[in-house]
């Protein structure tokens, strides 16, 4: 309501006019059109409209009230016939507790509802209004008393009701009375600067009553009555009518339980600064999120999202946009609404910069008073601007935070699930990049979201300013602006295909870095480092291309939308000269101003539209993940336990790997399994062995048949699958501790004595990948995994191929026929011995079941089982030939003597595997772990990194020439202004200064050159940027590449690939433009004070101070923000290496049915970094609010000074366009700071990168001085000299004084047990691992004084894990492509995979997936030794080489290499015994030293020799198998190494 008193008021028509003669400024006699505008803006600024809408809305309100009360009733009639339930609203007993919020609620209710009763009181005294009629007056405050009266009554009603949360229609009712009382006190600051009075006791009144009607809006928003109800003493949060459980000895969120006035202020945030201000914030430090921010709620409501999706388009697959929307849609409304209210406050500025000129040149005419007022609608609008920007842009990051933490558990979930095909068509590289990249590109798309709804708003006030100070040549303006906006759209199409092809070329660098990081160890022992560094840089090369091309477009983005408001002043000011419109002081600086403003949206479509494009290529990579097949649900059937006591049923099962190839893997299969069966699997190389587990599994795709699984099921994969954690953690795999049943599994599983090697026992830390376990030991914890499961069916694919021969004994004689015997067991195995206690066994033969029944059974059907049985035979016979040659006349030992050992020998018996790096022993001084925390800074960013960052290309060259380019621009910039500002009259009375050609030429000239220093600007920042990125990209490779192999076993992938992808991305793309404002907001902010102080140098008395607070402000702020940046950065890591662990070990996740778990432990991890984001992006907008509190305090105080100033001592037309500068000061000097805020701590990736640029690096790969010869070693004598070796200075010898040499050409084996340095010798020889003393000489060279690629592509090695790399056939055995076709086939016919690969369409050109999971781990093993085929070195090396493979191939392998290799030097750590009785010499390694060396004939000779005792051991542990196969062929494939 608008009431003024009696005498000096002008009628609502005389009002109107007035209005809008200010309004329009026109002399002209208007046209029908502009009377037609008039007349509807006169009905919209109507005093009498207003009040009739007024009426309307409590009406609607008062309805409202009634249909609540009909439903009421209806509700409980419908309670008292039904039974009788727990109501929702039950009433607890206990205390009430009234919050402050309930108070103020109250509080303002009642000042509402007596401010409405005074204003009846003072029309009964015969006050006058606005509006004509009366009556309507009196009616619209009659019911406003009683609106508020009612609404009085709902808040008392809220605490007898027990409610948390405030009825609808108040709430509905607060919203509409807040946009009432804006609206009259609008209308009422129009009445004063038209009427040119004071405003009256009800202008106050109305104003009052905006302010509680304000902070009746934030409450609404909020919904919350601030009521706790106390039940024994305990308050229970029941917010949504539920209790919030909170874990004992979590930290509270502050946000949850903050105030209105602590969220505007962002003061929760208080107690976090100032525990951060008093030391490094560690993460304990570090408030948990709001339950509503959690990464559990978030990826509840993102399921409930794509579940109503589902059902409201009937589909499967459901559309991700939509889910999304509906995910963000209310919080983005919330947020949106504040970004309106913020862009519309911002133009209040320019909208009465005309009057201010108007109030500057007249002051004698006008009173002091309406200066002031005006000064206060100024820092009115302002600081309702600061509360609304701060709030959008907070709400912004809190959706992100959700939407990314929804996201993220969705790849996640989805990683779990996927089909094989979908796994192999997506690599791990590139599903991390869609949770790194793609996820953070959506979530920056939501910050920008609230812009599309900014934008239309600001261009329509922007041009309804032109409009009123220029007529019609506002529609000039609207024209440019809208050509301008048209041109994003070439551009922003051209970006969105340039980002997609930085997207698909960073995923195959990612995917391909990944590989590599992971097979590091194979690279540097092949030699293939280089050129596998150089795949690297090829696949960087094209990246950095387009990567240019994107930025170069950047470049030329920035100079058109910083050149736009100069396009649009010179289109419009020329528009304005051309049709005769004159150009007043007042009009062209309130035009200047509305220009800068518009420079916003402008400056901000390009950013949003690249946004738009990247989000857009992110959402649709993300949506086709998250559309791929999954494991289908009936893949494999789960019934309940029957009286049929089957416990696996394949009927007719066909299955294939390649559904759409036609050809199946597994055909014909008819299997059932009773419950306690042991059931053997054997066969061949690539037969189908482990493909039959996985169809037990549901891994493999079903084309027919059923496949049925009765009981819990535990899975033992034949490569090993380790997590990072302890050994317990492992073995536990999320089931409680059983101390009893605990025990008995690890002395089972023969891990007691592995237990007291480790340092902390089983609290040990296993590294990525049990990077510090041997494959013995790997192997022995996932069966004891599977063991402490007990489940009903156990799944083992090859369990026992990396155990030595004795512990694969007792494993299955401990494991399968003890503690599982009551259990059903599917087993795949190579080795015979393990056959005859099969109560079934199946032979496997080109995906078929060849031949079933008992191992008797298949002797006497004699139709193929017998070539596996039989070509241990050989190996026996040789075995026995070699021990009755042998003039030893011992007895042979008992089981009872083999630990009654020698003291000498002790140390042989005293473990079951050697350590493949004796890792083991590092974690000693470390607390039992091996991989430590991550690298983390403390303190400030020191200067020594944004000087290497600075200086990184021509030694900072081009920075001081950017810098110059912004200075130049600044300066023109102001110049252009301030030049239209003194030319232009004051009046239109006025006699120009200047000729109307002069001015606008000269104008012309400086926008034009202050544009052009922009495009200098861009192109060197975008050339200078990504130059520095791509040096600091190649040492950081190359200083990774050449890092020993220590430094890969202790650092998790997840560190490296994190920085060479989140880190590199914030490089290429960020860190250049985010140092580069740096400079240019305070270029910027300078600019703006020198301006100021031209017409009010005393702005300084309060700038000085303000600015010194704003600093302090800074420096309280950095020390948090930073630790919480880092923090933030840290935590990032461990989701993605968690991920990356899940998705290589998903089927034995699925296989446990872990699936939950595994989620769940995702969910936590985010939170874990939700934590320091959220409050690091919270700290920003506490920081923020206080810099532009204080900057809109400068600003006012600068305008109080220029109303107070006498008339004369200042020019208006100066002094308006300082103000139109001063209406940005909040902004530049926010901006300042967060620009270095944002600029540190973005330069934590730099530094983060700069860590990784001087790692200890290996020696050099080539030595010019000492090059061998080209065809050393021609001989191959491998000669050890007092050789001593370690692994860290602080750690003891692993080898100790080893003398002795290896005679070219000869066969070595070499043997030995946990720890006594088999693996250490091999790598010595390759220098993985540097002598501390002593040599290692090759042909008389000195290993040490060559370089590391001429001595290791030199030598041959087939280590124990084969492996293979994404690619092609030809790609994996001759990557650097040093061979022919035909040599490619003779090296895959001898190692038996030619007719394999003759077999497949693409031939040599055959794929291979990533880790080469399409092959068999045998089928892989070939492949390694058709490399050393292919390579024919001099010297080559087996370890363990021939694990995975079944026995008859073992044969042929064997042969080969005794045929191929026979006049090479061999040396072999070996499982099978017959590849070590038939060498030259046998080496036997005990704790680091030489215990025996000599022929395998002299050993055994020697009755008390260790080798001697060990061929004896083999004979007694063969005899039982023998026996049972003397009839038949009778053979052993018993292990040796690892013992």
């Amino acid at each position: 309501m608008l009431p003024v008193l009696g005498q000096g008021t002008s009628s609502s028509m005389e009002w109107s006019n007035l209005f809008q003669a200010t309004m329009f400024g026109l002399n002209s006699a208007p046209n029908l059109e502009l009377l037609q505008q008039r007349e509807a803006t006169s009905k919209l600024m109507s005093p009498c409209f207003w009040e009739k809408v007024s009426i309307i809305i409590q009406l609607g309100f008062l309805g409202s009230l009634v249909v609540n009360f009909v439903q009421k009733i209806v509700c409980q009639s419908c309670i008292q016939r039904s039974e009788p339930t727990e109501k929702s609203t039950e009433k607890y007993p206990g205390m009430v507790k009234q919050g402050l919020t309930y108070k103020a609620n109250l509080g303002c209710s009642i000042l509402l509802m007596g401010s409405h009763l005074l204003i009846i009181l003072m029309l009964l005294n015969g006050i006058r209004t606005h509006c004509k009629s009366t009556m309507s007056v009196f009616m619209e405050e009659i019911m406003q008393v009683l609106s508020w009266l009612i609404s009085l009554i709902a808040v008392l009603n809220t605490r007898e009701a027990r409610s948390l949360k405030l009825p609808w229609f108040l709430r509905a009712w607060w919203i509409c009375s807040f946009s009432l009382s804006t609206v009259f006190t609008a209308l009422d600051i129009q009445y004063v600067l038209i009427d040119k009075k004071y405003p009256g006791v009800e202008g106050y009144i109305d104003f009052f009553s905006l302010l509680a009607s304000t902070y009746l809006l934030g409450i609404s928003i909020k919904g919350t009555t601030g009521i706790s109800f106390f039940e024994n003493g305990i308050t229970d949060p029941l917010l949504n009518g539920k209790t919030e459980m909170k874990a004992e000895g979590k930290n509270d969120s502050p946000y949850g339980r903050a105030t209105l006035l602590q969220l505007i202020t962002f003061s929760w945030l208080n107690p976090l600064f100032s525990v951060g201000i008093k030391k490094p914030l560690e993460q304990d430090d570090i408030p948990d999120i709001y339950v509503k921010d959690s990464a559990g709620f978030a990826s509840h409501s993102f399921d409930d999202c794509l579940n109503q999706v589902k059902e409201r388009d009937g589909t499967t697959n459901p559309s991700i946009y939509k889910a999304i929307f509906l995910f963000i849609r209310k919080k983005a409304a919330i947020n949106a609404a504040f970004a309106v209210i913020s862009a519309g406050a911002s133009y209040v500025g320019p909208y009465l910069i005309d009057d201010l000129v108007k109030f500057l040149s007249e002051k004698k005419q006008q009173r002091i008073q309406n200066g002031y007022f005006l000064a206060l609608t100024f820092l009115s609008a302002k600081m309702v601007e600061t509360v609304a920007q701060r709030q959008w842009i907070f709400g912004a990051r809190i959706l992100g935070l959700h939407l990314r933490a929804a996201l993220i558990s969705q790849i996640y979930k989805k990683g779990l699930h996927l089909s094989s095909q979908s796994r192999q068509s997506h690599t791990s590289g590139e599903i991390i990049n869609y949770m790194s990249v793609d996820i953070q590109r959506i979530t920056d798309l939501l910050w920008y979201l609230n812009i599309i709804w900014m934008l239309p708003i600001q261009i329509s006030l922007a041009i309804y300013i032109l409009h009123m100070n220029l007529g019609t040549g506002s529609l000039a303006g609207l024209l440019a602006t809208a050509m301008v906006m048209v041109c994003n759209i070439p551009i922003t199409r051209t970006q969105k295909r340039f980002q997609s092809k930085i997207m698909e070329i960073k995923d195959d660098r990612m995917k391909a870095t990944s590989e590599i990081l992971r097979n590091m160890k194979t690279l540097k022992l092949q030699a293939w480092d280089t050129q596998f560094l150089h795949k690297i840089e090829s696949l960087r090369k094209v990246e950095y291309n387009w990567l240019w091309k994107s930025l170069r477009l950047s470049a030329m983005t920035a100079f058109i939308f910083w050149g736009s408001p100069t396009f649009i002043s010179v289109v419009t000011f020329g528009t304005c000269i051309l049709i005769g419109i004159p150009l007043t002081a007042g009009r062209v600086i309130s035009a200047l101003a509305t220009f800068r403003m518009l420079q916003d949206p402008i400056f901000n479509l390009p950013d949003l539209l690249s946004v738009i494009a990247q989000a857009k290529v992110s959402v649709d990579r993300v949506a086709s993940y998250l559309q791929e097949d999954e494991i289908p649900p009936d893949a494999v059937v789960l019934a309940p336990k029957d009286e049929s006591g089957f416990e696996i049923e394949i009927e007719n099962g066909k299955f294939s790997w390649k559904p759409e190839s036609g050809s199946p893997t597994l055909e014909r299969i008819e299997l059932k399994v009773k419950r306690g069966m042991k059931v053997a699997i054997c066969g061949t190389v690539g037969s189908g062995k482990s493909s039959l587990l996985s169809c037990v599994l549901g891994e493999i795709p079903k084309l027919s048949g059923m496949v049925t699984i009765r009981g819990t099921k535990a899975y033992v994969p034949q490569s090993a699958w380790i997590l990072s954690g302890t050994v317990r953690e492992n073995i536990l795999f999320g089931n409680p501790y059983d101390s009893a049943k605990y025990e008995r599994t690890i002395k089972a599983c023969a891990l007691e004595k592995d237990f007291e090697l480790f340092s902390s026992g089983d609290r040990t830390e296993i590294g990525e990948r049990g990077i510090n376990m041997s494959g013995g030991q790997k192997q022995r914890i996932q069966i004891a995994r599977a063991v402490y499961q007990d489940a009903d069916i156990y799944l083992l694919d090859d369990p026992f191929s990396a155990v030595d021969a004795h512990t694969g004994t007792q494993l299955f004689q401990n494991c399968l026929m003890r503690i599982l015997k009551d259990k059903t067991i599917l087993y795949v195995t190579h080795q015979v011995e393990f056959l005859p206690a099969a109560d079934l066994i199946l032979v496997m033969q080109n995906g078929r079941v060849k031949q079933a029944g008992r191992f008797e059974e298949l002797l006497k059907q004699n139709i193929g089982f017998e070539v596996l049985v039989g070509a241990h035979s050989q190996a026996l016979e040789s075995i026995l030939m070699v021990q009755n040659s042998s003039s030893t006349s011992e007895r042979p030992l008992s089981d009872g003597e083999v630990d009654a050992e020698p003291i000498s020998n002790k140390g042989l018996l005293s473990g079951q595997h050697d350590s493949k790096h004796n890792l083991s022993l590092e974690t000693t001084d470390k607390g039992g772990r091996l991989v430590q925390d991550e690298e983390r800074e403390k303190g400030s960013i020191g200067k020594e990194v944004y000087w290497s960052y600075l200086t990184a290309v021509k030694g900072g060259a081009l920075v001081p020439i950017i810098l110059l380019a912004q200075l130049i621009f600044q300066v023109l910039q102001i110049a252009s202004n301030y030049w239209m500002a003194w030319a232009s009259p004051p009046t239109i009375e006025a006699e120009p200064v200047v000729g109307l050609n002069i001015l606008f030429l000269v104008y012309i000239i400086l926008s034009v050159g202050s544009a052009l220093c922009v495009l200098v600007r861009a192109m060197l920042l975008a050339i200078s940027g990504l130059r520095t990125s791509q040096k600091l990209f190649t040492n950081m490779l190359h200083s990774v590449f050449r890092a020993p192999m220590a430094f890969f076993d202790s650092t998790p992938t997840g560190r490296i690939l994190n920085r060479v992808s989140t880190d590199q991305s914030v490089l290429d793309l960020e860190i250049a433009g985010k140092l580069g404002w740096c400079a240019f907001s305070i270029i910027q902010i300078l600019g703006t004070i020198a301006m100021m102080s031209q017409v009010a140098w005393q702005v300084f008395a309060i700038f000085i101070p303000v600015t010194a607070i704003s600093i302090w402000y800074q420096q309280y702020y950095i020390p948090t923000a930073r630790e919480l940046a880092r923090l933030s950065g840290i935590q990032r890591t461990p989701i993605l290496h968690h991920f990356a662990e899940s998705l290589m070990g998903a089927a034995t996740i699925r296989a446990f049915d872990h699936e939950g778990r595994f989620t769940n432990a995702n969910l936590s991890l985010i939170d874990n970094h939700s934590r320091p984001w959220f409050h690091n992006m919270a700290s920003v907008e506490w920081l923020s609010f206080r810099l532009n509190v204080l900057s809109n305090f400068v600003f006012a105080f600068s305008l109080v000074l220029l109303v107070s100033l006498p008339e004369g001592i200042i020019n208006p037309s100066i002094a308006g366009l300082a103000v139109t500068y001063g209406l940005n000061l909040n902004v530049q000097q926010a901006s300042v700071i967060w620009n270095m805020c944002n600029a540190e701590n973005k330069m934590i990736s730099v530094e983060r990168i700069l860590q990784y640029l001087n790692l200890a690096s290996e020696a050099p790969l080539v030595i010019e001085e000492c090059r061998p010869p080209n065809n050393w070693p021609q001989i191959g004598t491998i000669c050890f000299k007092n050789l001593q070796i370690r692994y860290a200075e602080h750690l003891p010898s692993v080898l100790k004084d080893i003398n002795c040499t290896f005679p070219g050409r000869k066969k070595i084996g070499v043997v030995g047990r946990t720890g006594s340095g088999k693996s250490t010798l091999i790598q010595a020889i390759f220098r993985i691992v540097e002598p501390k003393e002593g040599t290692i000489e090759i042909d008389d060279v000195d290993i040490c004084k060559i370089g590391l690629h001429d001595l290791r592509s030199r030598l041959s090695i087939i280590p124990q894990d084969p492996t293979m790399f994404e690619g092609t056939v030809r790609g994996n055995l001759d990557p650097l492509k040093q061979y022919s076709d035909n040599d490619i086939w003779e090296a895959l016919d001898k190692c038996q995979l030619g007719d394999l690969v003759r077999a497949k369409e693409e031939k040599l050109d055959s794929t291979v997936v990533e880790n080469g999971e399409n092959w068999s781990a045998g089928q892989r093993q070939l492949v390694c030794l058709g490399r050393a085929l292919l390579k024919r070195s001099s010297i080559l090396v087996l370890d363990e080489a021939t694990a995975s493979v079944d026995s008859a191939t073992d044969g042929v392998i064997q042969k080969i290499i005794s045929k191929e290799f026979k006049d090479l030097t061999v040396v072999s750590i070996a499982h099978r015994i017959h590849t070590i009785i038939d060498s030259d010499l046998v080496l036997v390694l005990s704790e680091g030293r030489v215990a025996e060396y000599d022929t395998p004939a002299k050993l055994l000779e020697r009755g008390d020799s260790f080798f001697s005792k060990l061929i004896k051991e083999y004979s007694l542990r063969s005899g039982s198998f023998n026996n049972l196969a003397k009839c038949s062929l009778s053979s052993s494939n018993l292990e040796i190494s690892e013992f």
